[in-house]
C-alpha cells in the first residue's frame, strides 16, 4: 500500500513539474498583483492542449505501472484507478484542472464513468473507432479526452464476459479553464 502512495506522489510530482515548465514557456503576464488577490494566469488553448497531453501521458503511465506492480486482486486493496481519483481531487484543488475516467468500450467500473454529456458521448464514439483523443473548446473551458488502453489483464474486471483478449479502450477526461480568444 505504501508503494501505491509513492506512485500517486510521483504523479503529483510530474504534474507539479509540468506546471513549472509550462510557466517558463508561457508569455509574460501583466504586472504583479498583490499576493492576496493574485490568481495564476489562464493558459491559452494551445498551452492547455500541451498541458493536457502531458498530464494524460503521466496519468496513463502511472495507472499502467500501478496496476501491474502493486494491484493484487486477492489482497483486497483499492484498485489503482480509484486511488488515482485522490490525485485527481488534489490536482483540481491545486491547479483547477478537472480529471475523470470515461467508459468507452468496456464495462464501466463506476456509473460516474459513463459519458455525462454530448461531448463525452462523441469522444467515447471517436475513441472506440480508433482515435487517440478528442477535444473541444467551449466558452472558457478546454476539454480533452485521451485514450486509455485496457490490456488483456485488465479485462477480467472491465470485460468479464469477453470472448477474446483484444485490448479495450477507456478514456481520461481533462478539463481546464483557458483565456478567451
Amino acid at each position: 500500500m505504501r508503494s501505491l502512495g509513492v506512485c500517486c506522489g510521483l504523479a503529483l510530482l510530474v504534474a507539479g513539474l509540468w506546471q513549472l515548465t509550462s510557466r517558463a514557456d508561457a508569455p509574460k503576464s501583466p504586472p504583479a498583483v498583490p499576493a492576496a488577490t493574485k490568481e495564476p494566469p489562464l493558459p491559452s488553448v494551445e498551452e492547455a492542449r500541451r498541458r493536457a497531453e502531458i498530464l494524460h501521458e503521466a496519468m496513463h503511465a502511472t495507472l499502467q505501472v500501478v496496476h501491474l506492480q502493486y494491484f493484487r486482486e486477492d489482497e483486497g486493496v483499492a484498485i489503482p484507478a480509484a486511488t488515482l481519483r485522490g490525485v485527481f481531487r488534489e490536482l483540481s484543488r491545486r491547479q483547477g484542472v478537472e480529471l475523470r475516467w470515461l467508459a468507452v468500450n468496456a464495462q464501466a467500473m463506476n456509473k460516474d464513468h459513463e459519458p455525462a454529456n454530448d461531448f463525452e458521448k462523441e469522444a467515447a464514439a471517436k475513441l472506440a473507432a480508433g482515435a487517440a483523443s478528442h477535444e473541444q473548446v467551449d466558452g472558457g473551458t478546454y476539454r480533452r479526452v485521451g485514450k486509455i488502453v485496457l490490456e488483456s489483464e485488465c479485462l477480467k474486471c472491465h470485460q468479464p464476459t469477453r470472448m477474446d483478449t483484444r485490448s479495450r479502450t477507456a478514456g481520461l477526461v481533462i478539463a481546464m479553464p483557458v483565456t478567451h480568444q
